[in-house]
């Protein structure tokens, strides 16, 4: 997305968009968010990790006016489940699995946010860099709207280029991450978007959603908001 300041913004379907943080977006970058139709960003950090850092834009909180944002995490980080079976945090469609299995009301939180702005607008979710934690609700999203496995692959693999790329103009945020030649960028994301292709058929996003308190009324939203049509 054209939004002044995004980084690694992506289409995702319907009225539903992804990105990385929001702290990145200037002034202008929230009007043109909002031109879009944006009404909701759900931030899937938590909330020690929402903060502005000295290299983003200063922006006065009346830039946001008519957007709300909502927050509902993914994770408890500190859990020791959670890092012994994913690291310190999620970087690895492999481990999405391991995510909302220990954590159920945490993804079923996200996507009621969503169903819960679907009458506003337009809904982004963004999580630090755009990649794994909003790769792992944006692949069931793009499950609900129907999309195929390569187009659920090429939504991990264009937000993974979009942060390396990142990295490699600006530097990664700290020594855990690195920028990625492309020689050996291509293979790990061949085979990273298999993985999330994997993550998401064996899921069974409806039923994990529903078996785990999710109204249908609720899922009825989501995918209205994903511009899906279903009959109640």
């Amino acid at each position: 997305m054209d939004w002044d300041g995004a980084v690694n913004g992506w289409h995702v379907a319907g009225s539903v968009y992804r990105m990385g943080r929001r702290e990145w977006l200037t002034a202008a970058g929230w009007r043109n968010a909002f031109d879009d139709g944006i009404r909701t960003v759900v931030d899937l950090r938590n909330s020690r990790e929402a903060r502005r850092r000295d290299t983003d834009p200063a922006v006065p909180d009346a830039a946001w006016s008519g957007v709300a944002i909502v927050s509902a995490p993914t994770e408890e980080p500190d859990n020791p489940r959670f890092t012994a079976l994913c690291g310190p945090y999620l970087n690895d469609p492999a481990h999405y699995v391991h995510n909302v299995r220990l954590f159920p009301d945490h993804i079923v939180g996200v996507f009621r946010a969503i169903a819960e702005a679907a009458p506003a607008g337009g809904v982004v979710v963004h999580c630090a860099a755009g990649r794994d934690r909003s790769g792992m609700v944006a692949a069931m999203l793009q499950d609900l709207a129907g999309d195929s496995d390569a187009q659920i692959a090429n939504g991990y693999v264009q937000a993974a280029r979009g942060i390396n790329e990142r990295y490699r103009t600006h530097g990664p945020p700290h020594d855990r991450e690195r920028y990625v030649g492309q020689a050996e960028l291509a293979p790990l994301l061949e085979e990273r978007g298999r993985a999330v292709v994997i993550f998401v058929r064996d899921l069974d996003t409806e039923g994990f959603l529903l078996g785990h308190g999710l109204t249908d009324t609720e899922l009825h939203a989501v995918r209205s908001v994903l511009g899906v049509t279903v009959a109640q």
